[in-house]
């Protein structure tokens, strides 16, 4: 088994930033094929990008989330649709690890290549408890990056053979079940505004039999195997903290572009050069400053969250400040995106432009559950210590 990671001689951060010209020279051919080109995904291979979060104990990297928040950021930059991928699969697969049997997870998670995805939970599915193991049937969305992995997941409560809740820890059980894609009917349903590059089927089980092994309880602490701090936190703000970074690294493009086109540009629209126009100057810098703000809150909270996940002190306090981070870093950074595709005028629909592709990637990206404001009504609750119920933290 392949379960050792070469010595790393750069962080993670600095290996996306090595990947960012090939990325973004296949942004357009990704965007048109619904689907992360050969080229690309062998290069993210190479450099070791599926394994970021795994456990160290099963031949991951297992880096600090800062670390993962800058990686994510910069692959964001050259192309979200990649960023979102490589954030959706390191995180499944890692947190799924986390809680397996070791030598199901040695096996299942072996090599550089190893991804893993899957679609969102719902409450229409059927995991049927039975010896050694679950009968599994369903139909699932959104399994970003699942056209790269051979691995796919879905979640589900489970039920007694006589459709009663399975409980167990006093609860109903609710597991996540990795099985192989060639096990699943792909629905080829990824006809989207933006992030197309994910392609983000659906997909369908129907009485597929899991093993206990391969039935993890992600984020159950019962169940949690592994110590490290990444998997105290839990896949939701890991999931936040990866996909926060993805539209900042996108906007961050979007305002360099911008910035560039300002230099050499005059609107009609204006009598002054794009440069020597106040207006666009002054909006510039503020698109800067709410960039970085938006940046800074969100590693300052990173890493207040990983600091207490390692030495034992991580609180509600702190998880919902890095839930605030993250719900307004994505909704800053798809602010800034959109006011750069609008200051840069008729040039921002040319195709040939990278505003049009990186903008629909920008407003699906705001879509998402963990932009939603009401994340953030939630955190406003517990600020005033109103009545609360605290959730994907």
């Amino acid at each position: 088994m392949d379960t050792q990671v070469q010595p790393a001689l750069a962080s993670a951060a600095e290996r996306a930033r090595r990947l960012r010209a090939l990325i973004d020279s296949h942004g357009a051919e990704i965007d048109r094929r619904h689907e992360v080109t050969p080229e690309v995904v062998e290069a993210l291979v190479a450099e070791d990008m599926l394994r970021l979060l795994l456990p160290r104990s099963l031949g991951g990297q297992e880096i600090h989330l800062l670390d993962y928040c800058k990686a994510n950021e910069a692959l964001g930059w050259a192309d979200a649709s990649v960023a979102w991928f490589i954030n959706q699969s390191n995180v499944s697969s890692a947190t799924s690890a986390a809680s397996m049997p070791r030598e199901a997870a040695l096996a299942m998670f072996d090599g550089p290549r190893e991804g893993l995805a899957w679609g969102a939970r719902h409450n229409n599915s059927q995991a049927i408890r039975v010896e050694g193991g679950y009968r599994l049937t369903g139909t699932w969305s959104f399994a970003s990056g699942g056209r790269h992995t051979r691995l796919l997941g879905a979640h589900s409560a489970v039920q007694n053979p006589d459709g009663t809740p399975h409980m167990r820890y006093g609860r109903q059980d609710d597991r996540s079940f990795v099985f192989l894609r060639a096990e699943a009917k792909i629905i080829d349903n990824w006809q989207v505004l933006g992030l197309r590059g994910t392609g983000s089927d659906s997909y369908t089980v129907t009485d597929l039999f899991i093993p206990d092994a391969h039935a993890p309880a992600r984020d159950v602490i019962e169940e949690r195997r592994e110590p490290g701090p990444l998997y105290v936190i839990g896949s939701t703000l890991l999931y936040a903290c990866g996909f926060c970074s993805v539209t900042l690294g996108l906007a961050r493009h979007m305002l360099e572009t911008y910035i560039d086109l300002a230099y050499g540009r005059h609107s009609r629209a204006s009598v002054n050069p794009m440069a020597k126009n106040n207006a666009v100057q002054r909006e510039i810098a503020i698109l800067e400053a709410r960039l970085s703000a938006a940046r800074a809150f969100l590693h300052e909270a990173a890493v207040a969250v990983y600091d207490g996940a390692a030495d034992g002190s991580l609180d509600v306090d702190r998880r919902l400040r890095l839930r605030l981070a993250t719900t307004f870093g994505m909704n800053e950074a798809t602010d800034v995106s959109t006011a750069c595709y609008r200051g840069a005028g008729t040039a921002a629909i040319m195709e040939a432009q990278p505003f049009e592709r990186r903008l629909r990637d920008a407003l699906s990206a705001s879509q998402h559950l963990q932009a939603m404001w009401p994340m953030a009504e939630m955190v406003g609750r517990h600020l005033i210590g109103t009545e609360n119920t605290v959730q994907f933290v």
